[in-house]
């Protein structure tokens, strides 16, 4: 990995993730041992680490080793209120793909409210001396995963507090985390420091004692603490040119992806299974259809350079690759994706992101449908409630929670 893709990476050198490993075998045991049984009581706890109820699927969720029917099938024998909470945070990630797969990178502008003004606090959102930023901060860049509760600190910490441009904290999260996808990042951020419902998130000591017990007596601030008191924030301004797609899709169809199998025009079979970081699972549609093909994944080097992920990242996608080769034929390229797939014929899931529609259109493709738990509509995606009953999502009897959660 070093020699292949050091150079695109955040950190002089690459390592995986010292809690997480990537592929179907590792994503097939997590779930076979998720329990979800007091999911709703411990999900939000930091410390001790035995106290935590987050499953910690969700990196496995993101690149499609477990899929959100499979998740909601999973839970359906456990107790209603750990059920139904856990089936509202499906249901939140995927709001959170709608969204991205209809809005693109216009998720990345306010959604309903303007953020926070104010005028950044030093030179970096986050102080380490703080033991509870420094608890989340340190998981974050060393493990690539955090519980939702210290997700939400950091966020309100970087922007409600500090003032630092919160698409900022949301690119340093993306790089590092391994269920970092655009759609649920940005979503959490926008809900977080209240750009999605008006209503910043107010992290204060009271958070940190409740979900860490103990972590502040072990401050080096505990006795003159920056977040003794809830922040001074209100919520900024109406957006004032609201993307119009957050009230009707005109074309859906297309946000949605195929509804079922779409053969190449050229009426020709294709050679390869094409993957992405979105499908790379056993389970993928395309890889079931075609269990004979060899699977290709082009690391896209340009975009690669620039975004500058934790190596971390790229272990878990190659750990999942290398699992996957297994039990089939699998090509990995370094380089530009339509050079390495052009002229090729190629089965492929049809994933939620508008970086697959751009490239696809210029790829030979035998286009599958992608699981989603619920089929996106025309409908509004102006909050959760209005997605919830536009889009015929199921009921789940949960209370209604405040965030995008991660599991």
């Amino acid at each position: 990995m070093q020699r292949h893709v050091g150079h695109l990476v955040l950190e002089p050198e690459v390592r995986a993730s010292p809690g997480f490993r990537g592929g179907q075998s590792a994503a097939d045991a997590a779930l076979a041992a998720f329990d979800v049984t007091g999911y709703a009581r411990a999900r939000n706890e930091v410390l001790p680490r035995r106290a935590r109820g987050a499953s910690r699927l969700s990196p496995y969720v993101r690149h499609g080793l477990i899929d959100l029917p499979t998740l909601w099938a999973h839970v359906a024998s456990g107790p209603g209120r750990d059920r139904d909470k856990y089936r509202d945070e499906l249901l939140w990630q995927e709001y959170a793909r709608h969204l991205h797969a209809r809005l693109g990178d216009a998720l990345r502008s306010p959604l309903r409210h303007e953020p926070p003004r104010r005028t950044p606090d030093g030179e970096w959102g986050w102080n380490r001396e703080m033991a509870c930023v420094d608890l989340a901060v340190g998981e974050l860049e060393s493990d690539g995963w955090l519980v939702n509760q210290t997700r939400m600190w950091l966020a309100s910490q970087w922007s409600v507090r500090a003032g630092f441009d919160w698409r900022e904290g949301a690119e340093h999260f993306e790089r590092h985390l391994l269920d970092g996808s655009a759609a649920a990042n940005l979503l959490g951020w926008q809900w977080t420091i209240g750009t999605g419902t008006g209503k910043p998130y107010g992290f204060s000591r009271w958070q940190v004692r409740k979900r860490a017990p103990g972590l502040c007596e072990a401050c080096p601030l505990n006795d003159h603490c920056p977040i003794d008191g809830w922040p001074n924030s209100t919520s900024g301004p109406a957006v004032t040119n609201q993307d119009p797609l957050l009230r009707a899709d005109p074309r859906a169809h297309v946000t949605a992806g195929p509804a079922s199998v779409e053969a190449l025009d050229s009426g020709a079979t294709p050679e390869a299974v094409w993957l992405t970081w979105e499908s790379l699972g056993d389970g993928d549609p395309a890889l079931v259809a075609h269990p004979d093909l060899p699977a290709v994944l082009v690391l896209d080097e340009r975009l690669l350079g620039v975004r500058r992920l934790s190596g971390k990242r790229l272990v878990f996608v190659a750990e999942a690759l290398a699992d996957l080769a297994t039990r089939r034929e699998v090509e990995v390229h370094l380089g530009d994706p339509a050079t390495v797939l052009g002229g090729r014929p190629l089965a492929a899931t049809a994933a939620p992101v508008p970086g697959w529609r751009r490239l696809a259109s210029r790829l030979e493709i035998e286009r599958h449908p992608w699981p989603w738990l619920v089929r996106p509509g025309s409908g509004p995606v102006t909050s959760f409630t209005a997605w919830r009953r536009s889009s015929g999502a199921p009921t789940t009897g949960a209370n209604r929670g405040r965030s995008p959660r991660r599991r």
